[in-house]
Formats: structure tokens, C-alpha cells, sequence
């Protein structure tokens, strides 16, 4: 029986109707339920795993029953006829005492059950992944369209300065032009954005068979941590010996083994106990005969019979020559898998490593490029830069933040990929993620980390009254 590895997650009571805002684990619950990718695999584990049942019934006693009525008609020349009815009854039990392939046939069935469990438990575990991807990416897609608006406004609000100034004589055509360029631009990409957003959503709908119209967001103060534990060989080790995908392979080389011994027992001698019983009962009345000649027999028999296969036209060859490619080729995928593995394993730890610093870094950008858009509309009303200057600065701000919120999903995602390859990803892994949402978050409001109190004076650097925004909204109003 299939043994679910997160079924303690469903719990009791999940509404069929889902909520306006929605966290991290009710979609996921919603996914258990409703996901037909993981109620297929459930299905084809179950039934592969009727291969065993069936393998053992091999090596169980064989009894059955019959019985038939038939009515003929006997001529004998010279002697004379009769029309008659005949009828049979017979049992028979057989107990197999020596097949060797049927009992490799049920070696291999065990391994090819326990395979197909793993597998399912890899589907099991490969839909948390999906799930988190899916929802975070609805995050991501959320956060630009956030980003896409307000870059959308800043380019709105550059643009009309730019006319106004050019109105009172103050700047060139040019500068509307290019101002008015960088506003379609950007409505263009919030178009596109809000695209995404609905792409991303669709793909939540797909996994559970819900709408959803929002969801919890992620907190800015998310720990952003290396890998636990902080050994790349750790990881590999552990990875080669708990990786679901890993150990079914395993359990496939174990069962082309024992077919390989199953089809090499095709050269063995069979032998069986048998008990067998016929009862015949009808007979013919022939004329002139002496007697009555209606018969009813019973024959009861029981034994041991040996059967030795001679030559089978190379079955039995044949047989064995496609199991050990069988072999070779379960031996080679298995390999193939523990390369892929070890490769995802050290490609995902190096990746999440390096995250960690990347997000500080990005962060820190944001603050630096917001400082740089500052000085740069500074310089523009006074007249020692442009308006191509400012526009650049303030694409530069908006793609520094986009970036910054790219890494910051990935480094969650690439964590979750991680545990899939080191085979530990479980429930637990969201329920600790879902601490770090947010309710109430508000892509528009926060799609920006609120700046501490250093970042404020970093962005006042280089102004000559060095007064920071007082909070973040009037951080975000500065947009």
C-alpha cells in the first residue's frame, strides 16, 4: 500500500472556495486535492504495484474446478446404436515445489513496488516545488507590475515637467520627445507586466483548480542564509543517499537482476504436487450387449511430476540475452541519474550561496541608484543635466529594483530545489517559508524593501541639506 509522505498536511475542513487573499499552504492543500498530474501518479503507483500480489500468486496453490454434459450418438455397424448423456466432474490442486523464474519473477516484483512508491513519493515531493515556483513566481510578477507602474508614473510626471519647462522656454523640444518616448516605453512594459501577472496566476489555477485573487506576499526581512549545512560534499552525500529519482533507479537495477536470474531459469526442470479428481458418469445401451453398459467412475490421483525443457527454439536464449541488456541499461540510467543529481546538487548550493550576498548587494543598489536619480534630477533643474541623463537614471532605479526582487525569489526557489535534489524538501520547508508572509502586503506599497535608517543617509549623501525621506512613503512618493 502506498504510504503518502505528506498527507499529515491535509487538513480537516479545507474550504472549496478560496479566500481573496490566500497564504502559501492552503494552495498548497488545494493542490493535494485537486492536482490531476499527482492523482495519475498515485493511480499508475497503485497500479504497478498489483505486480507483486500477482508475482506471489505464482508460488501459491492453483486449484480449480470443472465440469461439462454432452450428448452423443453411437452407431456400431452390424451391432446396433444408442444416443446418450455424458457428464464429468473434476477438481485438480497443484502446488508449485521447485519454478526458480517464477520465484526471481516475484524478487523482481518486490523491488518493482518499492520503485514505484519512490516515484510517487518523488511526484509527491516535486509538486511542492511546483506549487512554491508557482506561487512565487505570482509574487515576482506581482512585484514588477508594482515596478512597472510606478516607473510608468515617475515617466508621467517627467514627461509633463518636460513640457513645462519647455513651454516657459526653459528646455528644447528634444526634451519633451525624449521624455514622451520613455513614458510609452514604459506603459508598454506595464502592459506587458500585467500579462505576466495574469500568465503567473493561471498557472496556480492549473495546479489546484482554484482562482485565486491574491496572495500572502513575502517580507523584505526574510533571512536570506547559505545552505544548512555550509558543506558542499555534505549536500552531494546526502543528496546520493536520500534522492527519491536516485533510489528508484536502484530499486530498477535490483529488479532487472532478478529477471535476469528469472530468464536463466528458463533452462531449470519444473516440478509440482498435484491432486487431482475426475468423476465420469453415462454410458451407451447397445442392442444385444449383455448387461447395462451405463458407467459411473471416479479417479482420484496425486503426486509429483517433474517437466525438463529440452529446447524451446531459443525462447529461453533469447530471453536471457534481452535481460541482461535490461540490466545494462537500468545500471546506466541509474548512473546517468546520480551524475544529474551530484550536478544539480553542487550547481544549486553554489547558486544559493552566492545569493545570499547577491540580495544584500541588490538592496544596497536600490539605495545607490535611488541617491544617483536624486543627484540627477538635481543637476537637471539647475541645468547641468539633461533630460536623457534623468530618464536613464530613473530606468537604471526601476530595473535595480526589478533585479533585486528577481534574486530574491530565486534565492527562496533555488533553496526548495536544493532540498528536492538532496531529497529532504517536505511540507515543513512551506510551513517555515509561510512565516515570513505577509497579509496585508501590497504589491504597490511594498514591492520596495523599506529603507533602514544607514540606507536614508546614504540616499541624502551629496545633497547639500542632507534631509532623508522622513518614512518610506515618502521614500516611494519620491518615485
Amino acid at each position: 500500500m502506498l504510504r503518502p509522505l505528506f498527507a499529515a498536511v491535509l487538513l480537516a475542513g479545507v474550504s472549496g472556495h478560496v479566500a481573496a487573499n490566500t497564504d502559501l499552504m492552503t494552495v498548497y492543500q488545494e493542490a493535494l486535492l485537486n492536482n490531476a498530474d499527482l492523482a495519475a501518479a498515485q493511480a499508475d503507483a497503485r497500479a504497478r504495484q498489483e505486480a507483486l500480489p500477482q508475482a506471489r500468486s505464482q508460488l501459491l496453490p492453483n486449484i480449480g474446478l470443472g465440469a461439462g454434459a454432452a450428448r452423443e450418438d453411437l452407431q456400431i455397424d452390424g451391432v446396433g446404436g444408442d444416443e446418450y448423456t455424458t457428464h464429468y466432474y473434476q477438481a485438480s490442486l497443484t502446488q508449485p515445489l521447485f519454478r526458480a523464474n517464477r520465484w526471481f519473477d516475484y524478487q523482481s516484483a518486490k523491488s518493482l513496488s518499492q520503485q514505484a512508491e519512490l516515484e510517487f513519493s518523488a511526484t509527491q515531493q516535486n509538486l511542492i516545488l511546483e506549487v512554491s515556483e508557482a506561487y512565487f513566481n505570482v509574487l515576482r510578477a506581482s512585484d514588477n507590475l508594482a515596478t512597472a507602474k510606478a516607473e510608468e508614473d515617475a515617466f508621467e510626471r517627467q514627461m509633463e515637467q518636460a513640457q513645462e519647462r519647455f513651454d516657459v522656454g526653459l528646455s528644447a523640444r528634444t526634451d519633451v520627445l525624449e521624455a514622451r518616448a520613455g513614458y510609452d516605453s514604459a506603459r508598454a512594459a506595464r502592459l506587458t507586466a500585467q500579462t505576466n501577472l495574469d500568465v503567473s496566476y493561471q498557472a496556480l489555477t492549473r495546479l489546484t483548480n482554484q482562482d485565486y485573487q491574491s496572495l500572502f506576499g513575502m517580507s523584505h526581512d526574510l533571512p536570506v542564509l547559505p545552505p544548512t549545512p555550509a558543506n558542499l560534499q555534505q549536500w552531494v552525500e546526502t543528496a546520493s543517499a536520500q534522492n527519491l529519482n536516485l533510489l528508484a533507479s536502484r530499486f530498477a537495477i535490483d529488479a532487472a537482476q532478478d529477471g535476469l536470474r528469472s530468464s536463466k531459469a528458463g533452462y531449470a526442470p519444473v516440478v509440482d504436487a498435484f491432486v487431482r479428481y475426475n468423476n465420469n458418469s453415462g454410458g451407451a445401451e447397445v442392442a444385444g450387449s449383455v448387461g447395462q453398459s451405463t458407467s459411473d467412475t471416479e479417479l482420484t490421483s496425486f503426486g509429483v511430476e517433474m517437466t525438463m525443457p529440452l529446447f524451446t527454439g531459443g525462447l529461453t536464449t533469447s530471453q536471457v540475452r534481452e535481460s541482461t541488456y535490461r540490466l545494462t541499461q537500468a545500471e546506466q540510467l541509474s548512473e546517468a541519474q546520480l551524475r544529474r543529481v551530484v550536478e544539480n546538487t553542487r550547481n544549486l548550493y553554489r547558486t544559493v550561496t552566492s545569493s545570499v550576498e547577491e540580495v544584500e548587494a541588490r538592496r544596497q543598489a536600490i539605495v545607490s541608484a535611488k541617491a544617483a536619480l536624486d543627484a540627477t534630477q538635481t543637476g537637471y533643474e539647475v541645468g547641468t543635466r539633461n533630460v536623457v541623463d534623468v530618464l536613464e537614471a530613473q530606468r537604471n532605479l526601476f530595473r535595480t529594483v526589478r533585479d533585486y526582487n528577481t534574486v530574491r525569489y530565486n534565492y527562496i526557489i533555488d533553496n526548495l530545489r536544493l532540498k528536492q535534489a538532496a531529497g529532504t524538501l517536505s511540507p515543513g520547508d512551506l510551513e517555515e517559508l509561510s512565516n515570513w508572509l505577509v497579509p496585508d502586503y501590497d504589491p504597490d506599497r511594498d514591492f520596495i524593501p523599506e529603507p533602514t535608517e544607514e540606507e536614508m543617509q546614504r540616499m541624502s549623501m551629496g545633497r547639500e541639506t542632507p534631509a532623508a525621506p522622513a518614512n518610506e512613503e515618502q521614500m516611494r512618493s519620491s518615485f
